[in-house]
């Protein structure tokens, strides 16, 4: 009965997501169209499109990854279905605030919602309260699930094990700790400390709201705690999905589990300490910011990156080096999404580069690097999960004759889109503009190639949408 319940839920996360994702796609082209000149709408509306499009991007596949971790965590320990359940209706509460807030209540102050800009009065103040309230709601929901799975997994696993600190000195130790563990763990407390970031600033913000500003907060600690929660917790949905890739590549390809060990072991335990510092990449521009966490920005955003992506990257040319393998749907995104993930972390460190940031830093180079390692990243790993989850109640095997050209579209559409935010960030045309000027008509070309591209991109995603949802929904009313 519990997992009959896990997979009706695990089924209908999986069609949110892809609701959403279609419905966010669709405000983005719109952004780009307008962007392009081909479509006119005033600065307010293309806000709200930003801020509707950038928060419930990050939401859906942060939750996406969160149902996938934690439907493959059943496999190792017995997971709260009351918090699963919690997060979803919190999920969807949420996510009609925020649509609301912003297209009937008109806030549009982008999903990073940089201090002091969210409070002041541009928008009606119960869109205000609207807002914050939604995120509260989000973060609450996710707050519960996040410390439930952590809780799942050391009711099983001691602190030693579930960081599995005993592959370091032992090669055969008596208690195993898979990586899907391991990797779920460290995840897990970097999405349980942005989570707290958020809390702190969402009850700052509440403070001056409430008070109608005779309380007043400090603008460099607000913007600290916002890209300390949006930047960690963009990189740890990444690494949710990379959970996964570790527990099932292999297995759908019908080779041997894969194994912690010493190297993986250290690379994700360093990972674990340099993703929390890496959002100071974000401040270099904020001069009154310490020069020490400037450094420790620098760093960090090259030490995050590294340990998990060789150790990973090197475990997928193993798998597959001269390997006879059944290249089957899942895996294919999985191996992609891999690429799309390190093309992405190159374009980041790029961008985080101290010298080169003074070029870089708010052009559109910075949408491309975080939209690469989504939108051809974790993206990818998530619709991986989706398609081998969906069919893993089938009766017979799913044969999939619209393979190549999903596949085709989902590249064709994303190189074209992503190129054009490239190339437009090394021409220095800014991010967020609504309408360039005559000095930035390049930008509308730009835009237009991303428009144009996000389309084709965005039919690969309409098919994969009908084909997973469809057996999903299968799923869901004949078991």
């Amino acid at each position: 009965m519990e997992n009959i319940r896990l997979k009706k839920i695990t089924a209908i996360w999986i069609i949110a997501v892809l609701l959403l994702f279609v419905a966010a796609i669709t405000l983005g082209i719109i952004m780009r169209l307008n962007q392009a000149d081909v479509m006119h709408l005033n600065p307010a509306k293309f806000y709200e499109d930003m801020t509707v499009h950038g928060l419930t991007m990050i939401g859906i596949w942060f939750v996406a990854g969160m149902a996938a971790l934690n439907f493959i965590m059943e496999r190792y320990v017995k997971t709260s279905y009351s918090a699963n359940l919690i997060a979803l209706i919190f999920t969807v509460i949420g996510v009609v605030m925020l649509w609301i807030s912003a297209f009937v209540g008109q806030f549009h102050a982008g999903w990073t919602f940089l201090y002091p800009l969210p409070l002041r009065p541009l928008w009606d103040s119960w869109a205000i309260a609207l807002f914050l309230f939604s995120i509260a709601v989000l973060g609450v929901g996710w707050l519960i699930w996040t410390i439930s799975l952590m809780a799942a997994l050391l009711r099983k696993y001691s602190i030693s094990q579930v960081f599995a600190w005993q592959h370091l000195s032992n090669k055969n130790p008596e208690v195993e700790t898979p990586p899907f563990v391991l990797i779920s763990m460290i995840s897990l407390i970097g999405v349980l400390t942005s989570l707290l970031a958020a809390v702190v600033l969402l009850i700052l913000l509440f403070a001056e709201f409430y008070t109608h500003g005779s309380f007043t907060n400090d603008p460099l600690l607000m913007k600290n705690l916002t890209y300390y929660f949006g930047h960690t917790i963009a990189n740890e949905m990444l690494y949710l999905g990379l959970a996964v890739i570790y527990e099932l590549f292999a297995e759908i390809s019908g080779r041997p589990k894969w194994k912690t060990t010493w190297y993986v072991t250290i690379a994700w335990n360093l990972t674990l300490f340099f993703v929390l510092g890496a959002f100071l990449h974000h401040m270099y521009m904020d001069f009154v910011q310490p020069e020490s966490l400037q450094l420790i920005g620098q760093f960090a955003s090259y030490l995050a990156s590294l340990p998990s992506a060789a150790v990973t990257v090197f475990s997928i040319i193993v798998a597959v080096y001269r390997t006879k393998i059944k290249w089957s749907m899942p895996n294919l995104l999985f191996l992609i999404g891999t690429c799309g993930w390190i093309i992405g972390g190159v374009g980041a460190l790029i961008d985080a580069t101290i010298s080169n940031n003074f070029v870089l830093h708010n052009t559109l180079w910075v949408p491309a690097h975080f939209h690469t390692y989504n939108a051809m990243g974790n993206v990818l790993f998530s619709l991986g999960f989706f398609c081998w989850f969906s069919t893993q109640f089938s009766a017979k095997e799913v044969v999939d004759r619209m393979r190549s050209l999903k596949i085709a579209l989902l590249i064709i559409g994303g190189i074209g889109f992503l190129a054009a935010f490239y190339i437009a960030g090394a021409d220095s045309i800014p991010r967020r503009y609504s309408n360039y000027p005559s000095e930035l008509a390049a930008g509308k070309s730009y835009a237009l190639l991303g428009a144009v591209s996000a389309m084709i991109y965005l039919i690969a995603i309409i098919m994969f949408f009908v084909n997973i949802t469809k057996r999903c929904l299968k799923m869901l009313f004949t078991h």
